[in-house]
């Protein structure tokens, strides 16, 4: 969701020096790109180590709670390309997951400021037994859609992300958007979703089974 549907990371960023200000701390851009794509109590246990005074789950509330106040007022950012792709996914029957480290409450509030039923599941930071990325959500949610892994095609934003889904046996797109992929192990890499259709996906889905199968 932040990065790969939703621009939100600004948001997150926002949120983070806030907090460890608040704290008598301070907190780089820096630091806020080593936190693109990871789990949220993995990430509550570094601002703790930089001087936040409160518990990890209070730490995930408040970030929380200050991402969603801004996503009200500021508005949903979508990233250019992903609403329409997802629109026409749907058009087609294909079955659609959110996979995101996000708590459970604020993906839920981005997907109901959509104008249309996106997905079928919603796999939240809450849900997952293990958090990106280790593979865990991703096979949650092929559980959830009762599907394999090897008819998935995931899209992520970021390392953790597609470390995440390329150890589940997803075929896994690279849209960048703050951190570098290289070396994350995407199985391609595309600049934007802007203009993709359910066309580009299945041929990408097709041409790596392909490839897997003449590796085997």
């Amino acid at each position: 969701m932040d990065g790969t549907l939703v621009d939100t990371e600004p948001y997150w960023m926002a949120a983070e020096t806030r907090l460890v200000d608040a704290h008598g701390g301070t907190w780089s851009h820096e630091q806020g790109l080593a936190l693109v794509g990871m789990g949220l109590e993995d990430s509550a246990r570094i601002f703790q180590a930089a001087g936040v005074r409160m518990g990890v789950h209070d730490i995930i509330d408040h970030l929380t709670d200050d991402v969603m106040v801004q996503l009200k007022t500021t508005g949903v950012p979508f990233r250019p390309g992903a609403r329409e792709l997802l629109a026409n996914l749907r058009a087609e029957g294909i079955k659609t997951a959110l996979v995101t480290m996000s708590m459970r409450r604020m993906a839920e509030t981005v997907v109901e400021l959509m104008d249309f039923e996106a997905f079928d599941i919603v796999i939240a930071g809450d849900d997952a037994t293990r958090p990106k990325p280790y593979p865990d959500p991703y096979l949650q949610a092929c559980d959830a859609l009762s599907v394999t892994p090897a008819e998935v095609v995931a899209i992520e934003d970021s390392p953790n992300g597609l470390r995440s889904a390329v150890a589940s046996g997803a075929a896994t797109i690279g849209v960048p958007l703050m951190v570098s992929l290289v070396g994350a192990g995407a199985h391609t890499v595309w600049g934007s979703l802007e203009g993709k259709t359910v066309s580009d996906v299945t041929a990408f889905h097709a041409a790596h089974r392909a490839a897997e199968g003449a590796r085997e």
